[in-house]
């Protein structure tokens, strides 16, 4: 039986090569099938997999609440205050009345200019508590973080994102030396080592450049900058009071992350009269993210299998083109005792020898994926560096990973498109009839 089929397969290579070009153009349909299949998955993968590794830093028994800006009443006052988002009140109130705490961090933030010397830089103010550097899995390159006995004493003491220190004492080591903030002095005691910044991720939160940050004891922002910024323009002022930022809570266990949030949602509801604020639960994003995954991979596969069935198409013109051209031999073998079993046998090996191989050769160049994403990305630095800058870092940093089972699943997919296709052309030619065959020119 192997041998009976070893055969049977080599008279389809046989046949194949006596029409190399043809046979190529047949081939190409299913290896641009399959190579599309590996490499949107791959790049699928790569985007989700960056995703939902932002959405974990987040942390997944962390629950965040932001302060949301209402829109701006207009109205004939010069100057305009807004007063909105979380308040100290909140914060203690979680802190008291909230069960399952493992750590609760409040967070103010505002843009400012920094300056040193003669270097200045624009980036943003962090008021944070100690815990905030854990909590966004920042590290030191160099001094310490701050303390809580700073926080206390409200220190003018701050600690540099590694950009931010590398602008403003692109000469000297910044540990020691201060930078001015407003008409404050505050000394450095800290630099933060590189770190990505977080893209934003949908509505829920608008991505972080960490690099260009500066830290500063909680305390002393409020008592520095206060809870009033105030911006001019146009001949009026206008200004916003917001307390707190941002606050983190960490729940001791991820089954309680659900459960908390609910607290914190009807707490806000109760002491709010508008909802100034939005609830962020990292565990359900993920959740979220796995679930457009896997849609996105079926879509991604489903548009990819439409090269395999126009591949496939061409499969069989091609192989009706072969059946009329071959109708003499077919008659012959009929004459010599070939069952209809076998000459649907042979052309149907025929066709999958066909697509079979085209198949294998598109997962050689579906497994390319990463090289040519890498030479893609180096070809438009080289020749189109406004371009490539201009993309996002998710694009600029991405890295296809090629999923197994698209392996398996393209490569099955174009020899079953063989056999769908090759299944007509192979019964024409069974069917013939041997003696109108034989007459055949």
């Amino acid at each position: 039986m192997l041998a009976r089929l070893l055969r049977t397969m080599k008279l389809g290579f046989k046949s194949l090569f006596l029409h190399k070009l043809r046979s190529a153009l047949a081939m190409l349909g299913i290896l641009i099938g399959v190579t599309a299949v590996i490499w949107l998955v791959a790049l699928g993968e790569g985007v989700s997999y960056q995703a939902q590794k932002q959405i974990q830093e987040l942390g997944a028994r962390n629950v965040i609440i932001k302060s949301v800006k209402p829109p701006t009443v207009g109205g004939g006052d010069r100057t305009i205050f807004i007063i909105y988002g979380l308040k100290l009140d909140d914060f203690r109130r979680f802190k008291e009345t909230v069960p399952n705490i493992e750590a609760i961090v409040p967070m103010r933030e505002v843009s400012r200019e920094f300056r040193h010397e003669g270097q200045v830089l624009n980036g943003q103010l962090i008021g944070c508590t100690p815990e905030y550097a854990d909590i966004n899995h920042l590290s030191l390159d160099r001094g310490e973080f701050l303390t809580d006995v700073m926080g206390n004493d409200r220190q003018n003491v701050c600690v540099l994102g590694w950009e931010a220190a590398d602008k403003l004492f692109p000469l000297q080591d910044p540990i020691g030396q201060t930078i001015q903030i407003d008409l404050d002095f505050y000394t450095v005691i800290g630099v933060t080592r590189e770190r990505a910044g977080s893209a934003s991720i949908g509505g829920s939160l608008s991505g972080r450049e960490y690099n260009l940050d500066v830290y500063i004891p909680f305390q002393t922002f409020r008592a520095r900058l206060s809870d009033q910024i105030m911006t001019s323009g146009a001949g009026s002022q206008s200004g916003e009071v917001v307390e707190i930022s941002q606050i983190t809570v960490t729940v001791k266990d991820i089954s309680q992350v659900e459960e908390t949030a609910d607290i914190i949602r009807t707490l806000l509801e109760k002491y709010h009269k508008s909802v100034d604020y939005s609830i962020v639960v990292p565990k359900e994003l993920l959740r979220q993210a796995e679930v457009l995954r896997a849609m996105f991979n079926v879509l991604l596969v489903l548009i990819a299998g439409i090269s395999l069935v126009v591949g496939g198409i061409g499969i069989m013109n091609i192989m009706l083109a072969t059946v009329t051209e071959r109708t003499r031999e077919i008659g012959v073998r009929r004459a010599l005792g070939a069952r209809r079993k076998d000459i649907i046998t042979q052309f149907l090996a025929e066709t999958v020898v066909l697509t079979g191989t085209g198949g294998l050769l598109g997962v050689l160049m579906g497994a390319a994926c990463p090289l040519g994403v890498l030479l893609v990305g180096q070809i438009m630095k080289t020749m189109l560096p406004e371009l490539w800058s201009a993309l996002p870092g998710t694009i600029q940093n991405l890295e296809p990973i090629i999923a197994p089972w698209s392996v398996g699943a393209a490569f099955f997919i174009s020899v079953a498109v063989g056999v769908l296709f090759g299944l007509y052309p192979a019964s024409r030619a069974a069917h013939m009839d041997p003696i109108e065959a034989l007459r055949h020119e």
